[in-house]
């Protein structure tokens, strides 16, 4: 004699299966979790497409920014091209920045785009664009091969996703723009 409960063998063996892929999936994030928690350095592989590219290293324990150095140089124009013989693999929900050094300001130099972006998939090679401000310049670059030329900074961002609406809260601040703080 047997009995037909509604939770049959082939449900049970389901709900089986559904609760060991559950399982993996939290003890995945869970070793994740402690990962972090004990190792909070971010990995990020780099790939060395020149054998004088240097990886990038912090000068000082506290610093957010590491160096880049130039392996190679090249001229448009008026603007002057620095390669690190590097690329980098960014983890997804990471992005570099690349900013000039405080340095910059002795070369009359400018960074073309302020603040360069280095997104988690783009595995080209980083080089860091500036635009001379003076002409004395044209036939020499300010920075040579192996000097630093700029800082690499690699954060975590939030994606967003904007949201219509037909009206903003109000703010202390409101519409006031550049100059407003009367500064």
């Amino acid at each position: 004699m047997s009995y037909n409960h509604p939770l049959n063998n082939q449900r049970w063996s389901q709900i089986g299966t559904m609760l060991i892929t559950t399982l993996g999936k939290l003890n995945k994030w869970l070793q994740i979790r402690i990962d972090k928690e004990t190792d909070p350095t971010l990995k990020v592989r780099i790939l060395r497409l020149s054998d004088s590219a240097v990886i990038p290293e912090y000068a000082h324990p506290d610093d957010a920014g590491m160096d880049l150095v130039a392996t190679s140089v090249s001229y448009d124009g008026n603007t002057v091209t620095y390669g690190t013989g590097l690329a980098m693999e960014i983890p997804p929900g990471y992005v570099g920045f690349l900013y000039p050094r405080s340095s910059v300001y002795k070369t009359e130099l400018i960074m073309c785009n302020s603040v360069g972006v280095i997104d988690s998939g783009y595995r080209g090679e980083v080089k860091v664009k500036f635009y001379r401000t003076h002409e004395r310049h044209q036939r020499k670059a300010p920075y040579v091969v192996g000097d630093r030329i700029g800082q690499l900074v690699i954060m975590p961002y939030p994606k967003v996703e904007f949201q219509g609406v037909r009206k903003l809260s109000d703010s202390e601040r409101g519409e006031g723009g550049y100059g407003s703080t009367g500064r």
